[in-house]
């Protein structure tokens, strides 16, 4: 699926991996990052994607400041331009002599976040594609994981690697083996979706991951560019795609929805759908109501409004062409991820037993963790950033804690 990216050409030769996983797992990285403390999984699975080098980078410490997100999904990791079965980012400037990507990662980790980083993405050759076989590929991935020290990392398998049989079965297969050798390594798949959840190739993927007994942390589809009519669409499509991994896995619908994610597109996508803040409401409401393990975007890049707000239009890998304030879609990442972002608005007092002294819940009003309100004789509490959400809405998974009569 197109994401605005910049297109990447080239057609790569294989060459053979000349160090093993051991080697790279004992490599001292120059101008690698600050020690990696590692978030909690729901962080890794809530990561939005940001591109370091393209699109105009937005400053990640001034996203985690204005929302509280502690995790990005770095992308792209992909062969070389001119060959070859090292890794590079964006196919042109090589992981091994990196630093800004790297400084990039001390400044969000110096804020007491973490990265993952995604490898393949549409367009441009994929080390899959270049690389001998699974071993040379898992080892090239190897040289990101220890240089970056990482605990989390995406294969975005789409066009046009995903046509390709043989390197989706080493792309596979290098992932089983990262996750065998970098023990508690959130993996993530992500691939295309459909309305009826994903393509032929994409449950070719899924025959393959089966036949290798490869289960990552999640799956994951991009309901978008594909004739998707906003939320109600997509959720169909994750339905649909939790029926495709219950008939391949065996699993059953709460095993199928552990192990789903959802990779979303803010605002309008290249195809000229739109998404809004209310959609991303939407799925995320469905997303947490069937316990999956993944809610994401992209990007962060485009997090913020053009001028002017509907772009004349047009889809920018800048902005969203909705109207929006900057980092909206990021706080429903926070939200995923259950963390309350920080706040100017003061929180209420807590009541006291047995008394409705708190404010009267407001569809209008902006909530944080933390904050309570009265509504229907109780006193509710706010697990984190929230508005226009009815207490007792949406159950134990909802945002409100019932605190009980007042």
């Amino acid at each position: 699926m197109r994401r605005l990216r910049a297109l990447l050409s080239g057609v790569a030769t294989a060459a053979l991996a000349t160090a093993g996983l051991a080697a790279f797992a004992a490599q001292q990285a120059s101008g690698a990052s600050a020690d990696a403390t590692a978030l909690s999984n729901r962080w890794y699975a809530a990561a939005p994607y940001l591109m370091p080098h393209d699109n105009n980078p937005p400053d990640a410490g001034a996203i985690m400041d204005a929302t509280g997100l502690k995790a990005f999904q770095l992308a792209f990791v992909l062969a070389p331009n001119g060959g070859g079965c090292s890794p590079t980012w964006d196919g042109t400037s090589p992981v091994s002599s990196d630093t800004a990507v790297a400084s990039v990662i001390s400044a969000i980790r110096a804020k007491g976040g973490d990265v993952s980083v995604s490898i393949g993405g549409y367009g441009g050759t994929k080390l899959g594609q270049t690389c001998s076989d699974a071993a040379a590929t898992a080892a090239a991935y190897q040289q990101v994981i220890t240089k970056y020290q990482l605990k989390a990392i995406d294969f975005d398998l789409e066009e046009p690697e995903y046509e390709n049989t043989a390197a989706i079965a080493r792309e596979i297969g290098a992932a089983k083996i990262l996750q065998q050798n970098n023990p508690g390594l959130y993996v993530s798949v992500t691939t295309a979706g459909t309305a009826d959840g994903t393509g032929w190739f994409g449950k070719q993927m899924l025959n393959e991951a089966k036949a290798q007994g490869f289960t990552p942390n999640n799956f994951s589809i991009m309901p978008f560019d594909g004739g998707f009519n906003g939320a109600a669409a997509q959720t169909s499509a994750l339905t649909n795609f939790n029926a495709i991994l219950r008939t391949t896995f065996g699993w059953d619908e709460a095993t199928a929805y552990a192990h789903e994610g959802f990779s979303g597109m803010n605002g309008r996508s290249d195809t000229g759908e739109y998404f809004t803040q209310a959609d991303f409401q939407t799925v995320l409401d469905f997303a947490t109501g069937h316990h999956m393990d993944r809610f994401t975007f992209w990007s962060l890049n485009r997090d913020r409004q053009c001028s002017p707000p509907d772009n004349n239009g047009k889809t920018s890998g800048t902005c969203s062409s909705v109207a929006q304030a900057d980092w909206d879609f990021a706080k429903y990442s926070v939200r995923f991820a259950g963390v309350t972002p920080p706040t100017t608005t003061p929180p209420t007092t807590p009541p006291p037993t047995g008394s409705c002294a708190a404010a009267a819940w407001s569809s209008s009003a902006v909530y944080t963790g933390g904050n309570t309100v009265s509504y229907g004789g109780h006193t509710w509490k706010a697990k984190w950033w929230t508005q226009n959400e009815t207490p007792g809405s949406t159950g134990e998974w909802g945002v409100w804690q019932d605190l009980g009569p007042c």
